[in-house]
């Protein structure tokens, strides 16, 4: 069965979006292990919830080799998510897992990302600017944050009235649409990488029709 690796920082909504979506039958794969970066993460108690074995990598007693460490921990795996994860993986991480790593940011990459941009920051951004839409993106992980390949984007409207937590909850929704729809896409191999460029492969461009 396609396995999961999943990293986390704090509550780990995504991470509960991800594990609904395995409970209900929309994913066909299983979660291997749940890593946080710091103790006391919320995620961590909805893994154990659901029976996954969890770790805590933290990142102020591993410091510049916490990569190496959530690396042995993670093993031999199909896809490492990263739902919320505010470390940064080092070059040897992503080059030894090239492909195999998505993330997901809330805002439209790629606008307001990159680093520094995360949580309730992006969303005060966002507001600040004055656009009229944001949004949420899933894309690969490479060596420089927030500027791998793009998988999908969930878009939402962006309200004259919007405070960083109203858009925060609205894009949220959208999160935790998106996330698994990545996984699932990924999981089913109807993703193809061109460069910097994602091809995705609907059933009638699969048999042909």
């Amino acid at each position: 069965m396609f396995s999961i690796g999943v990293l986390i920082s704090g509550g780990g909504t995504d991470l509960q979006s991800i594990i609904d979506s395995i409970e209900n039958g929309y994913l066909s794969c299983s979660i291997k292990t749940v890593i946080s970066d710091r103790e006391g993460a919320f995620g961590l108690e909805r893994a154990k919830a659901h029976g996954i074995e969890t770790h805590v990598v933290d990142r102020k007693l591993y410091k510049e080799g916490i990569s190496r460490e959530i690396e042995r921990t993670l093993g031999d795996i199909d896809l490492v998510v990263l739902a919320g994860f505010l470390s940064i993986l080092d070059e040897d991480f992503v080059k030894n897992y090239e492909n195999k790593i998505i993330n997901i940011h809330p805002s439209l990459i790629p606008s307001f990302c990159g680093k520094g941009m995360y949580g309730l920051k992006v969303h005060r951004e966002v507001i600040d600017y004055g656009v009229k839409f944001s949004g949420c993106t899933v894309h690969y992980v490479d060596k420089n944050p927030d500027a791998g390949p793009i998988i999908l984007q969930k878009v939402v409207p962006v309200y004259e009235d919007d405070t960083a937590e109203t858009l925060q909850k609205r894009v949220l929704i959208e999160e935790h649409k998106a996330l698994p729809e990545a996984i699932k896409l990924i999981s089913e191999g109807k993703v193809k990488i061109h460069g910097r460029k994602i091809l995705i492969l609907r059933d009638s461009l699969q048999t042909g029709k």
